[in-house]
């Protein structure tokens, strides 16, 4: 069992676990087997945010049995975490968490989604709906294929499930690698294609990108005129296409050097118009380029407050390398492009990483931080066990299963109620 995982959830059923902070709420603890089906009288509430002061403390809580169930109504103060603790005589039965949030996040949804994957159309191991597939299964509510020099391939995963009843959404998107260029930069969700731009429309690029070029007189020593005037415009091209435009691995350390010049990352990240900066991700020697990512957002989060991602930039999905070890949760009204787009440039994504059997270690704004590690323990295991079901089952139907397309079909919107459920929206 991976560690933060609340075992409670084995045994019982919470809702809601995320209500309004400052109102009260009903929140019902159902026992889900016989040996956890024992109550006395006795519960305590203890807020997150107080002081430690020594002794048992909580609040005595009064409650009621309906149906087997235990139901409380309280009122939980603040933007906090909040545990219920319960007894029965001397033996404790758990340890039940609830979140509160304030007004404006409240209304929101975590979605968790992979920015940056391959698939075998450029140098990834599996076809792009099986790549797609496989995110599903591994929890990943929103993906893009976005292979190397080519934004084909992420139709095509698109294609592939097109009829069928599934809840998770595959975007457009590709791996942009301008001429004479090293940056890369994805092209999330992206109405057109930009790598194909280069050739199609060579004058035009050329042209615009000259005219960047002369708009950026103080660039600092060691970093490249053009190669900045050339991001910037795939940038721009990528927003205008209704796309995130991430600026991958900035500081990717690559055979005894950086791949793309500090100075360049820089000057990219302080200056550039970028959606997001990759943050954390999985590329070779990818532990100390995601340190020195790390390092660099926190010195200038205070000045430049740019909103960032996290992703696996997977190869394989059966390998046990990458995949699934970096993603990104956004909060955000629903999972389609325009509102996760509106979402991450108003900072409210997060970068984790989440490696086999460690506990995830989470990056962004320290407020969202807070709620997406109770998330990570009391909710994304629930979330991730439907997801599963649903990606074995996008795996069969590639496979041949002529089934599979009719139980999808029965459990379209399992997350959605999942959702509501949990956050007591009816």
């Amino acid at each position: 069992m991976k560690e933060g995982f609340n075992t409670e959830l084995l045994n019982y059923e919470l809702f809601p676990i995320v209500v309004p902070a400052d109102q009260v709420a009903k929140i019902t603890i159902r026992p889900l087997h016989g040996h956890s089906r024992r109550f006395d009288q006795r519960m305590k509430l203890f807020h997150t945010g107080g002081d430690w002061l020594g002794g048992e403390g909580g609040e005595e809580v009064a409650f009621t049995l309906e149906n087997g169930c235990l139901v409380a109504e309280l009122r939980f103060p603040g933007e906090q975490e909040h545990t219920l603790m319960v007894k029965d005589g001397d033996r404790q039965v758990g340890d039940f968490r609830v979140y509160s949030l304030a007004e404006d996040l409240f209304p929101l949804t975590p979605w968790k989604g992979d920015f940056h994957l391959h698939s075998d159309r450029s140098d990834g191991k599996e076809e792009p709906a099986y790549v797609a597939a496989a995110g599903r299964r591994i929890g990943m509510d929103f993906l893009a294929l976005t292979d190397h020099h080519k934004y084909e391939p992420s139709l095509e995963a698109i294609e592939r499930f097109k009829a069928l009843d599934i809840d998770l959404k595959i975007y457009p998107g590709e791996e942009v690698h301008p001429p004479d260029n090293p940056v890369h930069i994805v092209n999330f969700g992206g109405s057109f294609g930009v790598n194909k731009l280069f050739a199609d429309e060579k004058e035009t690029y050329l042209k615009e990108v000259a005219e960047l070029q002369a708009t950026m007189p103080n660039l600092p020593e060691g970093a490249d005129a053009h190669r900045a005037a050339s991001s910037e415009w795939c940038f721009r091209k990528i927003d205008a296409a209704g796309g995130v435009g991430v600026f991958c691995h900035p500081f990717w350390f690559c055979n005894s050097k950086y791949y793309i010049s500090p100075a360049l990352s820089d000057y990219l990240l302080e200056h550039g118009s970028m959606t997001a900066v990759e943050l954390i991700g999985g590329y070779y020697k990818w532990q100390l380029s995601n340190n020195l990512q790390t390092a660099w957002f926190f010195e200038h989060e205070a000045s430049r407050r740019i909103p960032v991602v996290g992703a696996s930039d997977a190869h394989g999905c059966e390998r046990d390398l990458l995949f699934g070890w970096y993603y990104t949760i956004v909060f955000s009204e629903t999972a389609e492009l325009p509102d996760l787009k509106r979402n991450v440039q108003a900072r409210r994504s997060l970068a984790v990483e989440a490696l086999k059997d460690e506990t995830p270690r989470i990056y962004g704004q320290f407020r969202l931080v807070k709620y997406a590690m109770f998330l990570a323990r009391e909710y994304f295991p629930l979330h991730d066990r439907l997801c599963r079901e649903e990606g074995e089952l996008m795996l069969k139907h590639l496979a041949g299963d002529a089934q599979a397309a009719m139980t999808l079909a029965g459990l379209q919107g399992a997350v959605g109620r999942l959702n509501r459920k949990l956050w007591g929206r009816g």
